[in-house]
């Protein structure tokens, strides 16, 4: 990997960063579209490369179930198998240990894993993961953690939270003996749940094996704890994590989401928001998600987003057409996921242009007073942005909302 801070934003803690990795080139800040499968749900990879996506991930513990190592061996990686010429970013599996926690028994050797496909019992390890990523043959690998749910408290937590320690060092040498470092990427991540003093701890001991890992990520949230906790522990990690190093901060999709990590020093993100939401109907746009399954959009002729360069905007594709054949027909899903990558991808490089030209914090106003300026700002946005600089409160006459803010139509919709 070759890591360079190119701009800072001379407010919040936002940075442009160019990584190269040994299939190209990814800008960073970005958000990563997930292919569990190795694949995204309704595109080929040559649709995704279109785009203008440079990096994606796929799910360790699903590939190694199925295909399998053994076909992985024989196409030469996931690379060839799925046919993506650009970077990929491998999930260890340790997500699993809470989406499938009730087909798991975790000890310290590592995780049991009884097959949801065939109740075949699976033994993943640190060794195994680290072993399974190498014939993945991902760009960047992430360490095996201990995770549990966001919402756990107790001394499950801080338990989790040094085992993760134990097997990131356990992943550093089964990697170091490969002789894949210089070819593969190990991130450590970060654990300790919602109480600061964890993290903390947990900090100190994975800057102390810096030398070791080539990024890190910020692990164990967006599981459904408040948000106002939820970006303070983003903080708290992203202000201490190395400067020279990448920071990935897991399962974040919403676009307000995105921008306060960005602004809180944040470089990528990845969720199965956008693909999973346009599979719902649920189209992204810059006034909030567009709900095109609702009758009012029956006998519209104007598309989702008339300034969207997305092939479904740009073709003229209708928003009466998409109602008509949406989650009823394949093609509504594939045209919506289409766009939906499409809006991602403009929110993350409009913060890029923002922050090398030096006009950040306007963007993440102009975008917010769009966003939310019909509704009111989701009051967490306001106090994150605040806590680096950024008043969204100040020249307009908004409301201040609580809870997520998360919105599902815009007001003005045909």
């Amino acid at each position: 990997m070759q890591f360079e801070v190119i701009a800072r934003c001379h407010t919040t803690r936002a940075r442009v960063c160019r990584m190269k990795l040994a299939h190209g080139v990814t800008m960073l800040p970005t958000f990563m579209p997930v292919a569990t499968q190795a694949a995204i749900k309704g595109l080929t990879p040559q649709q995704v490369e279109s785009l203008g996506i440079t990096l994606i991930l796929n799910n360790t513990y699903h590939l190694n179930l199925r295909p399998g190592i053994k076909v992985l061996d024989e196409a030469g990686g996931a690379h060839k198998f799925q046919g993506w010429n650009r970077n990929i970013l491998t999930d260890s599996g340790g997500f699993q240990l809470v989406s499938l926690s009730k087909f798991t028994n975790i000890t310290e050797d590592g995780a049991l894993f009884v097959s949801p496909f065939n109740g075949e019992p699976t033994m993943l390890t640190p060794e195994e993961s680290i072993s399974i990523q190498h014939s993945i043959g991902a760009d960047i690998i992430m360490q095996l953690d201990d995770v549990v749910s966001s919402l756990t408290v107790g001394p499950r937590v801080g338990e989790a939270m040094h085992r993760s320690i134990r097997w990131l060092d356990r992943c550093i040498e089964q990697h170091k003996q490969s002789g894949r470092k210089d070819k593969q990427n190990l991130f450590a991540i970060v654990q300790g749940g919602l109480d600061p003093a964890l993290r903390d701890l947990c900090l100190d001991a994975m800057i102390e094996r810096k030398d070791q890992v080539a990024g890190y990520a910020i692990g164990g949230l967006s599981g459904g704890e408040e948000k106002d906790v939820f970006w303070k522990i983003i903080k708290q990690c992203a202000d201490r994590l190395p400067s020279d190093r990448p920071r990935y901060s897991m399962g974040v999709g919403f676009a307000e989401d995105l921008l306060v990590c960005v602004a809180l020093g944040v470089d990528m993100a990845d969720c199965v928001f956008p693909t999973r939401t346009a599979r719902f109907g649920v189209a992204l746009t810059f006034k909030g998600p567009l709900n095109l399954k609702l009758g009012k959009h029956t006998k519209s002729m104007e598309p989702i987003d008339k300034n969207c360069p997305c092939p479904t905007c740009a073709s003229g594709m209708s928003r009466a057409v998409l109602h008509h054949i949406v989650t009823i027909e394949t093609a509504g899903a594939h045209a919506l996921t289409i766009h939906n990558l499409v809006f991602q991808a403009q929110v993350m490089g409009g913060a890029r242009d923002a922050i090398l030209e030096g006009r950040f914090p306007e963007y993440l106003r102009s975008f917010f007073f769009d966003y939310f300026g019909d509704t009111g700002y989701p009051e967490w946005c306001v106090n994150a942005l605040r806590s680096v600089g950024v008043d969204l409160m100040q020249g307009v006459d908004i409301p201040l909302v609580q809870g997520s803010g998360v919105k599902w139509e815009y007001s003005d919709a045909a």
